[in-house]
C-alpha cells in the first residue's frame, strides 16, 4: 500500500478547528537552559532501508548517531520510498547508538483516529519493537505530521516529546507534544535545512530537528540524495552545532 498516496488530510471545518486547538492543548513547555551552542537532531520517518544502510553511514562517519522513527507493523515491506527496515536492520541500528523511536504500528493518522485506537497502536509498536531486544521509546512522531488533541492527550503521558512537521526551533516554552521540525525533502530540502540551521546559530539556547525518509540517489518526493544529507553533516561539524538524537534533545529540553 502506497501510505503517501493513500492519505488524505482533513480539510474540513472541523479539521481545521481541530488543528487550532491542537496548539492550545495538552502542552508541555520546553525548558532550554544552560547551552552554549545549539542542538541538533538528524531523524528518519518510517525507515526505509536507505535511511538503515546510507544515511546511518552517512552520519556515523562524522560521530553522529540519528533517531529512527519505526511503524514496526511496516518492517520489510516495500513502499514508495523503497523497502522498509527489518527487524535485524533496526537491530542493528540500536545495537550501534542510534535511537529506535514510535511511529505508530502502522502508520495511522493521528488527527483522524480515536484516542483509544492511538494508544493501542502505540503500545502495540512498543511491544514489537521491545520483542526486537530494545527498551521502550521514549520519543515519538506524528505520521503525515497531523495532530489532534486527543492524540496529545493519549501520547504525552506516553513520550518525552512528540515530533510533528511544522517548521520552527524548539526553544524554552516550545510545546514538546507538538514539536517542530525541518523536512529535508525534495529539491529544496538542502537549502531549507540551510537556512534553519543559519537561524539556529543565532539563538543557541534552541534545539533544530531535521527529517527525512529515504536517502539514495533518485530520491523519493519525501526524502534526500546521500549527498545532500553529507552536505548537512559536514555542516553541522563545522558550525558546530551538538548533534544529539531525539531523545537526548528531550531529555535536555526537559521532556
Amino acid at each position: 500500500m502506497n501510505y503517501a498516496e493513500a492519505y488524505a488530510a482533513d480539510r474540513s471545518l472541523y479539521g481545521k478547528l481541530r488543528r487550532r486547538a491542537s496548539k492550545l492543548l495538552f502542552r508541555k513547555p520546553a525548558q532550554l537552559k544552560g547551552l552554549t551552542k545549539p542542538l541538533l537532531t538528524f531523524s528518519f520517518d518510517d525507515a526505509p532501508q536507505s535511511a538503515a544502510i546510507a544515511g546511518a553511514g552517512i552520519l556515523e562517519r562524522h560521530g553522529y548517531r540519528a533517531t529512527y522513527f519505526i511503524s514496526a507493523g511496516l518492517m520489510g515491506q516495500d513502499s514508495h520510498f523503497g523497502p522498509y527496515t527489518t527487524a535485524a536492520q533496526i537491530a542493528a541500528l540500536n545495537a550501534r547508538g542510534h535511537e529506535i523511536a514510535c511511529h505508530t504500528l502502522m502508520h495511522i493518522d493521528c488527527g483522524q483516529a480515536k484516542g483509544a485506537d492511538i494508544a493501542l497502536s502505540v503500545d502495540k509498536n512498543q511491544k514489537l519493537i521491545q520483542s526486537l531486544g530494545m527498551p521502550t521509546s521514549t520519543t515519538f512522531a506524528y505520521p503525515y505530521g497531523d495532530v489532534s488533541p486527543q492524540a496529545k492527550a493519549v501520547l504525552g503521558d506516553r513520550y518525552r516529546s512528540s515530533r510533528a512537521l511544522h517548521h520552527g526551533l524548539i526553544r524554552s516554552g516550545s510545546d514538546l507534544n507538538q514539536a517542530p521540525a525541518i523536512g529535508i525533502e525534495g529539491d529544496a530540502g538542502q537549502r531549507l535545512a540551510l537556512e534553519w540551521m543559519a537561524q539556529a546559530l543565532k539563538t543557541p539556547q534552541s534545539w533544530l530537528v531535521l527529517y527525512t525518509h529515504d536517502v539514495r540517489e533518485n530520491p523519493s518526493p519525501w526524502g534526500c540524495t546521500p549527498e545532500t544529507l553529507e552536505t548537512l553533516a559536514t555542516a553541522a561539524q563545522t558550525l558546530g552545532f551538538e548533534v544529539v538524537t531525539y531523545a537526548e534533545g528531550a531529555r535536555r529540553a526537559g521532556g
